[in-house]
C-alpha cells in the first residue's frame, strides 16, 4: 500500500470523483445535527476528503483519520489544516485488538477502504463495533458488486475485491438505518451506502 500511494497521492483527488460515488451522500447520511460534539473516526482517510467534509458539516465534532500511507496523509494534513486540532491524523492501520477506542467513538466511517483490505476487512468491522459507544453509528460506502467477470478481474489488478461480500455482513452486524444500492456507469459495476446503529444505548451524542 505505500509503494502503491506514493503516486496515487498525487492524482488521487484530481481523479477519484469520477468513479468513489456515494462520498458526500454517506456524510447526508449520518444521523448527527449540525451541533453534535461527536467523535468521529475513518479509518482509511487517505487524502482527507471525507474528514475535510464531515469537519464543515460537524463543527463541534472532533475527528480522527487513520491511514497507513504516510504519502496520503501528507495531502490529509493539507486539507484538514483550517480546522486545526479538531482533526488529528495517525499513520497507522486499524487492526483486531486496536487497544486505543475501545467503546469511545460515536462514528467509525470506512470510505472505499473495506474492499482494499483482504482478508482482514471482517476483523475491522467487529473492531468497529467494539470501539463505538452503545448506540454508535458505523458509515460505509465501497464499491458492490459487478456481472462482469473481466471487470471484477480488473479491478482485483487494483487491490479491489468486488463481489458482493460486504453488505451481508454489515446488514447482520449492525440495525440498518439507510441501505442503498446503486448503479454506475450503466450498470458496469454497482456501489452501496450503509449506515447502521451499534445494537444497545441510544447513540448518546449531543444534536
Amino acid at each position: 500500500m505505500q509503494r502503491y500511494y506514493v503516486w496515487q497521492s498525487k492524482i488521487y483527488d484530481a481523479t477519484r470523483w469520477s468513479f468513489l460515488f456515494g462520498r458526500r451522500e454517506l456524510i447526508r447520511a449520518l444521523p448527527f445535527g449540525r451541533a453534535a460534539r461527536a467523535c468521529i473516526l475513518e479509518v482509511g482517510c487517505g487524502t482527507g476528503y471525507n474528514l475535510r467534509k464531515m469537519a464543515l458539516s460537524y463543527p463541534q465534532a472532533q475527528l480522527i483519520g487513520l491511514d497507513v500511507s504516510t504519502h496520503m496523509l501528507n495531502k490529509a494534513r493539507q486539507n484538514t489544516a483550517p480546522f486545526g486540532d479538531r482533526v488529528s491524523l495517525e499513520a497507522r492501520p486499524y487492526s483486531l485488538g486496536d487497544p486505543f477506542f475501545h467503546s469511545k467513538l460515536d462514528a467509525v466511517v470506512f470510505s472505499y477502504s473495506l474492499t482494499m483490505i483482504n482478508p482482514q476487512w471482517r476483523e475491522l468491522l467487529q473492531q468497529a463495533k467494539t470501539d463505538l459507544k452503545p448506540g454508535g453509528f458505523i458509515a460505509v460506502t465501497d464499491f458492490h458488486d459487478s456481472r462482469f467477470a473481466w471487470f471484477k478481474r480488473h479491478m482485483g489488478n487494483n487491490h479491489v475485491r468486488m463481489d458482493g461480500h460486504l453488505l451481508p455482513v454489515l446488514r447482520t452486524e449492525f440495525t440498518g438505518l439507510y441501505d442503498q444500492i446503486k448503479p454506475a456507469y450503466g450498470g458496469l459495476w454497482s456501489y452501496f451506502v450503509f449506515v447502521g446503529k451499534k445494537p444497545g444505548g441510544n447513540g448518546a451524542v449531543a444534536w
